[in-house]
């Protein structure tokens, strides 16, 4: 085997052996490495050397693209408040047209959310650790919590609910509480019940 041929052979190996996180832009590994990061740590609780060497990158890199910690915050809660967006194209497309329908899968893919995020709601957990610092987030998430509640009370009211205002809120404190009372009492705790008693409130709305 020639030498050239050798070398193309090595070249080719190296690529397949290479880790799929290596072949992942470097935006989106540090996007990602600091969502986890944040949530395992909270977002003081990391700086931007820790997040930069868990992403594979450096800090020059990591500045390249976010020009502040801050920034960077910002945009692993814009991706958050992306993937709470897409339940609602979800929900539309499982059940077209049908709201009650809508409604009930509503509670059904926040109560199997809920398991999926023993830290709580990133959004959630970013207001309260940010509170009274006149963090630029803050905008965001009031911003997204509001678009969730606007759009569950159209949902509500689609569906035919009497006080499709109130029930909304009343689904969304379910929610939130559920939420706190996972991290504080474990999934065993009355946030098991959360399914059960969206279903409740609804009931006594129709």
């Amino acid at each position: 085997m020639s030498r050239t041929s050798s070398a193309k052979k090595s070249e080719a190996s190296n690529e397949i052996s290479a880790a799929p996180e290596d072949r992942i832009p470097p935006r989106e590994r540090i996007v990602s490495t600091a969502s986890e990061l944040f949530r395992e740590h909270g977002i003081r609780g990391i700086g931007v050397d820790a997040i930069a060497d868990a992403a594979s990158t450096n800090k020059m890199t990591l500045y390249r693209h976010f020009g502040s910690k801050d920034e960077l915050v910002c945009e692993t809660l814009r991706r958050a408040s992306e993937k709470a967006d897409a339940i609602w194209r979800d929900l539309e497309a499982a059940h077209p047209g049908n709201p009650g329908a809508q409604l009930d899968a509503w509670v059904e893919m926040r109560a199997q959310c809920l398991n999926g995020e023993p830290a709580g709601c990133d959004l959630a957990n970013a207001a309260i650790e940010l509170k009274g610092e006149g963090h630029p987030a803050h905008e965001m998430i009031e911003r997204h919590k509001a678009e969730q509640r606007d759009r569950l009370a159209a949902l509500c009211s689609a569906a035919g609910a009497r006080e499709p205002q109130l029930l909304a809120d009343t689904l969304t404190l379910l929610l939130e509480g559920a939420r706190v009372s996972r991290q504080a009492m474990g999934a065993a705790s009355c946030c098991g019940h959360f399914a059960k008693a969206c279903r409740a409130a609804i009931a006594s709305f129709t």
